[in-house]
């Protein structure tokens, strides 16, 4: 049976969203999107809660910085400028999008099977990549944590999902009494845990 982690990892030095946390200890990068390009590049589509353009446009690891719209932008990295972790690339684990970075720890929620899991966590050990296993579950038990039903139900009762919506994120995170950024945080983990669960059947009955 496949089971699912939460799992915070430190990017090494010379990684550039690692370096680029770094340097701003105080924000969060977010990456919305990660695809690879020709002759081992990449590109990832970014959002941040601090202008980071400086620390980026200055790493070697980045090729060029695109904004996109405010706080979201794209960058076009050079090879070996930091992609998935070797120990991902061996074993084949693709961690799920967005994930935050913050300071260079990256946390990671991934699904595979438990023999796959043990490789990736002997393969940290191996390179010396530190890594701090913070959930485990098997598929069949609860898609959300007590705190995420919580923000969930808030939303739902109040109408964030509504079209058109009739509370926005700020005025959602004033009720909640949490910052904009952490219930936006928040919020795009209990989605990206519910479209996960139920991408299968999204995918049936969209044919």
């Amino acid at each position: 049976m496949a089971q699912q982690v939460r799992i915070e990892v430190r990017l090494p030095e010379g990684h550039w969203a690692g370096d680029v946390s770094r340097q701003n200890p105080s924000g969060t990068l977010r990456i919305e999107e990660h695809m690879p390009l020709s002759r081992g590049r990449g590109m990832a589509k970014c959002w941040s809660d601090l202008d980071m353009s400086s620390s980026i446009n200055e790493h070697a690891g980045v090729d060029s910085l695109n904004s996109l719209s405010e706080n979201n932008f794209s960058v076009d990295i050079v090879a070996g400028g930091g992609g998935f972790l070797k120990p991902l690339r061996i074993t084949g684990v693709v961690p799920r999008t967005p994930f935050e970075i913050r300071d260079g720890w990256v946390e990671w929620h991934i699904e595979s099977s438990k023999e796959t899991l043990k490789e990736l966590f002997r393969l940290f050990d191996e390179d010396f990549i530190p890594y701090r296993l913070l959930s485990t579950r098997q598929n069949s038990s609860r898609l959300l944590t007590p705190r995420q039903m919580e923000v969930f139900e808030y939303a739902l009762k109040n109408g964030f999902y509504d079209v058109p919506r009739r509370i926005t994120l700020s005025e959602l995170a004033e009720k909640l009494g949490v910052a904009k950024s952490t219930l936006s945080s928040q919020l795009q983990r209990i989605e990206s845990g519910v479209m996960f669960a139920f991408k299968d059947d999204i995918r049936k009955q969209s044919t």
